[in-house]
């Protein structure tokens, strides 16, 4: 498997979309917190032709800290999905174990994000639901290019069965 720059692109607009629809849950709780919203906008500028910048790369990690800091699950699982749609434009071109996961991970973390806001498992299966309509036809390819998911014990795992199979099917 290969994946060229336009993939990467291409992916990172879906991932964007996906991760900001959880990002008012993290804003309800840190209102005055702007990283996952700046890793999220540093995706967008990426996506639109921009470089995989040192900058992006620090959005990445900003989000991440900001999940690790909120203290609320929900908003912790919206800086998730922030963080890993920016570090979409840092797969590799060839696959490594574990890619799937990136790619998949901003619209899972954002069903995450809406489950344990709604606390009900069907919030997260309708947010799944949005990001496979949503989905692209170039960003089915992709995922298509990937191993498939497996379901497994943990929510996160099913969450992430449901959305892989959903785009491959």
């Amino acid at each position: 498997m290969t994946l060229a720059e336009n993939d990467l692109r291409e992916l990172g607009r879906w991932a964007a979309d996906c991760a900001e629809r959880a990002l008012p849950l993290f804003a309800a709780q840190a209102p005055d917190d702007v990283r996952p919203r700046e890793a999220i906008a540093g995706i967008r500028a990426y996506a639109q032709g921009g470089k995989r910048t040192n900058d992006l790369r620090k959005r990445v990690w900003a989000a991440l800290a900001a999940a690790r800091e909120v203290g609320d699950p929900a908003a912790a699982a919206a800086a998730r999905a922030a963080a890993t749609a920016a570090g979409v434009a840092y797969m590799h071109a060839t696959y490594t174990p574990g890619q799937e996961k990136h790619a998949l991970g901003p619209a899972m973390y954002a069903a995450l994000a809406r489950e344990l806001a709604a606390g009900a498992p069907a919030a997260g299966d309708k947010e799944i639901r949005w990001a496979i309509r949503r989905a692209s036809p170039a960003v089915r390819i992709i995922v298509r290019k990937l191993p498939a998911r497996q379901s497994g014990r943990s929510r996160q795992e099913a969450l992430m069965h449901q959305l892989d199979a959903g785009l491959r099917g």
